[in-house]
């Protein structure tokens, strides 16, 4: 039986979600919580084998969205069997940066598979290991890639974050339709204010869950 609490950061590059998983996890341990701590791709040595080869490149050839889904989707499994689950029913929580929403509008809204195709590989992939909540830090596509060329100071940017513009209008507005669709877990949050801001914000949404 699940004891603990599993919460996703999601929403469009340059949002803040590293930033803010990093701050929400700090308070969580603050308040006496055990949490276990995760990114996607990554977590594991396949997450992290997955995430050089989609978001950075690795092999050199290029991926189309159905090879991404199933990728990300072994990854997750993975993860979700080795890490996810096993912390959950220990009592632990969980602050994953990204989860599977990031392919439902990546590779599904924005890169146009099938809804119902994403949903069944979905099935396969976390089975009942949803998560109770999950915040999507809103941001205007511009303005968050802005912030990731600063952050990058002339650096890479990865292969997700290199698309045009377009594709992360796609992915802002698949987000929100998440929102609108799972108002329960799913749950808007401005990303625009400052970090502090944001980190209220966020800590509005969990201290239900906290108690």
């Amino acid at each position: 039986m699940r004891e603990g609490r599993f919460i996703s950061l999601e929403g469009p590059d340059g949002g803040g979600k590293t930033t803010q998983a990093a701050r929400l996890v700090a308070r969580l341990r603050e308040r006496g919580r055990n949490v276990v701590t995760v990114r996607e791709p990554g977590g594991t040595e396949l997450g992290e084998w997955v995430r050089r080869v989609v978001q950075h490149g690795a092999t050199g050839e290029p991926l189309s969205a159905t090879t991404e889904l199933l990728l990300f989707s072994a990854a997750r499994r993975h993860l979700t069997e080795r890490v996810i689950a096993p912390a959950l029913r220990e009592g632990r929580w969980v602050v994953s940066d990204r989860f599977l929403d990031s392919t439902t509008v990546y590779q599904g809204i924005a890169g146009g598979l099938r809804p119902e195709e994403v949903a069944a590989v979905h099935r396969i992939a976390v089975g009942e290991e949803l998560p109770d909540l999950t915040l999507v830090l809103d941001v205007d596509p511009e303005r968050g890639l802005a912030r990731l060329h600063s952050r990058a100071g002339g650096g890479e940017l990865d292969e997700m974050e290199r698309r045009a513009v377009d594709f992360h209008r796609r992915v802002r507005e698949g987000y929100r339709q998440l929102a609108k669709a799972e108002p329960r877990r799913v749950r808007l949050i401005d990303a625009s204010p400052s970090a502090e801001a944001v980190a209220a914000a966020i800590w509005k949404e969990v201290a239900p869950l906290v108690g």
